[in-house]
């Protein structure tokens, strides 16, 4: 869309002067991300739908091709969605019914149905100041009936990866990762997605490279298991009518993948643009009653959102909402205390900072083509936040 930084300023001056005259801050705008690139985009949707080939084609085999690159992977299938990715990971992986999986007690409820769809149990470790799995909790999860540790990316940054792994390989264990906030971050200089068996993700419209529906895909340097996901996600058939596994429908459709690959020829400048909206957060949000993210020693965070804490969150909500910004909690029940789970048995208490954190977990604004005038009304705002604000 932008051709110099010229024009992107311009648009922003423009983009200034709206947000100025409404007063209205979304916690994350969708349109203003289309926007960003409309006319790459558009162009691609007419391309695909006057190509006459909707299904499994060129733009798809391109895609995967362009985000197995990216991320650094041999392999990469495109499949219907991220929960398609978690659980026919964990089905062609051979993990079911007797077998256990050790995930983060605070992961997206998804995690938990992708390992549970097949079966198996999850177990639960705490959680870290950073939001993800408590690395040195793993090891004492570990049974013999633990067959993989479902590693979640959360909110952008990566879990302790060599933790993870160290414990993995002493244990026999496999290992799947759930990039779906972490589209493109690192652990120790390792793109997130390429330590475990298998990598998932999500392109649902929100992620970092998000499609504009539903969307998702697996990254493997394993040969024969990224055949094996080509061959489940199409109904078991490798060949039209000759199915050798009873497999599912989960096909990445040809106009997601084009335009899938818009995005993610701007993944680069995307992420950077997150990078410094989080900066400015970080270094101009000043209320001792407000916590701000930290990002772990050995980790980069592309900011799938920017969390702070607050004891005081659902007065700190009204008070946003009083200045027209919003905000959302990313997550206020852990997957265990959910009703879908109550069969696992696990009680209020289990997992107390996991619990302490849903009680006070904020995301702020946070996304692409959100201007510098946004960002100052949302940080004027935290700062003016006090006690007793209603």
């Amino acid at each position: 869309m932008f051709q110099t930084q010229d024009e992107r300023r311009d648009w922003q001056e423009n983009a200034n002067y709206f947000i100025i005259e409404n007063m209205k801050i979304l916690a994350n705008d969708l349109k203003r991300q289309y926007e960003l690139y409309a006319p790459e985009f558009e162009q691609k949707a007419l391309d695909v739908l006057r190509g006459g080939w909707y299904i499994l084609g060129q733009e798809v085999t391109a895609f995967e091709r362009e985000f197995a690159d990216w991320i650094g992977a041999k392999y990469c299938v495109g499949l219907g969605s991220g929960l398609d990715a978690l659980w026919i990971s964990f089905r062609l992986l051979g993990i079911g019914p007797g077998d256990e999986v050790i995930v983060s007690s605070n992961a997206y409820i998804a995690c938990v149905m992708g390992i549970t769809m097949n079966g198996a149990a999850p177990v639960f470790v705490e959680s870290d100041r950073y939001f993800n799995m408590d690395a040195s909790q793993i090891e004492a999860a570990v049974t013999p009936r633990t067959k993989a540790i479902l590693a979640v990316h959360l909110f952008g940054q990566t879990c302790d990866m060599t933790e993870v792994m160290r414990i993995a390989e002493k244990y026999g264990l496999k290992v799947v990762e759930d990039c779906a906030q972490s589209h493109g971050n690192h652990w120790r200089g390792k793109t997130a997605g390429t330590f475990g068996s298998v990598g998932c993700f999500s392109f649902y419209p929100t992620k970092g490279c998000g499609a504009f529906g539903d969307a998702g895909a697996i990254v493997t340097d394993d040969e024969e298991l990224a055949r094996k996901f080509r061959i489940f996600r199409n109904y078991g058939s490798e060949k039209k009518y000759y199915n050798s596994m009873v497999g599912t429908n989960s096909r990445l459709d040809e106009l997601q993948a084009g335009l899938l690959r818009v995005r993610l020829s701007h993944m680069s400048e995307l992420n950077a643009e997150r990078v410094r909206l989080a900066g400015r957060y970080s270094s101009l949000v000043r209320n001792p009653l407000i916590e701000l993210p930290a990002v772990r020693s050995g980790a980069d965070c592309v900011w799938h959102q920017y969390v702070i804490r607050s004891p005081r969150r659902e007065q700190l909500m009204a008070w946003l909402e009083s200045r027209e910004i919003g905000s959302i909690i990313h997550y206020p029940i852990p997957p265990y205390l959910s009703q879908a789970y109550q069969y696992l048995g696990l009680c209020k208490g289990s997992f107390p900072f996991t619990e302490q954190a849903a009680d006070e977990v904020l995301s702020l604004p946070m996304y692409n083509g959100m201007t510098e005038a946004e960002q100052d009304q949302v940080i004027e705002a935290l700062n003016e936040f006090r006690e007793k604000a209603e």
